[in-house]
């Protein structure tokens, strides 16, 4: 897993408020019921956000990290991925998530995060105009798979995300990547983030990509002070990102 329940996201750049903020159920279109946690920003900008969690699902982490979006004028929902085979529950340290991770579906993920995206351009979601989605490791390749899954949606960010999980829908995908590399990832070397540029350069897929070198898998983590540097580059590029496809 990325994030431990001490864990907690590093604070955006730009100082603002999110106006609301807690828990939601979302239905999907099979009728999946998942737990999801929204917050709303002070000052909208009219951008939205999906966090895909890691494979714990949601916990506090990034209903934290939603707070945090808000805060840049970014209206969130970080949603959890179990409803199908955990329902809705806690989701701290104890959670045995392996088996509910095995049993997870691109399809199901997919509707799920659809069920997000079509929250956050409802009236009670912001009315959003562009959405993103943003996801770490298990969830840095949901975020980018979301390229090809969704109809309309403006970027795709991942931290940590396995390549290999999302090559298969590198011929489908049309919304722009941003591809965050931990350096010292162990998970995904630089020659497998390397190989994962190549094949999207030869498909045409539009992406950044930025390795940050010799950092830990999980350093966009507020607790890791030698790491504050490569969070505060993270947070501005992912913030031009949005900005930029906006």
């Amino acid at each position: 897993m990325c994030y431990t329940d001490e864990a907690r996201p590093p604070l955006p750049p730009i100082s603002g408020a999110a106006a609301d903020h807690g828990e939601l159920t979302l239905t999907a279109a099979d009728g999946n019921k998942l737990a999801a946690y929204f917050a709303r920003a002070e000052k909208p900008t009219g951008a939205g956000m999906v966090v895909l969690p890691d494979v714990r699902g949601l916990h506090e982490f990034y209903k934290d990290l939603a707070r945090r979006f808000a805060e840049a004028g970014i209206d969130s929902v970080a949603i959890d991925y179990f409803g199908r085979t955990a329902g809705i529950g806690d989701r701290s340290d104890s959670f045995e998530y392996m088996p509910h991770v095995q049993q997870t579906t691109a399809e199901g993920i997919r509707d799920d995060t659809a069920a997000a995206i079509d929250h956050l351009k409802s009236k009670d979601g912001g009315a959003v105009k562009t959405v993103f989605t943003v996801g770490f490791c298990f969830g840095g390749s949901n975020s980018w798979n979301q390229s090809a899954q969704q109809k309309d949606i403006g970027g795709c960010i991942g931290f940590y995300g396995r390549p290999v999980r999302s090559e298969p829908f590198i011929p489908k995908m049309k919304a722009p990547l941003l591809v965050l590399v931990a350096g010292a990832d162990q998970a995904t070397t630089p020659e497998q983030a390397a190989e994962f540029k190549q094949r999207l350069t030869e498909a045409g897929v539009p992406f950044e990509q930025h390795i940050y070198k010799d950092a830990p898998h999980s350093f966009f983590d507020r607790s890791f002070g030698q790491w504050k540097e490569a969070c505060d580059d993270a947070w501005r590029r992912m913030l031009e990102f949005v900005n930029k496809h906006s």
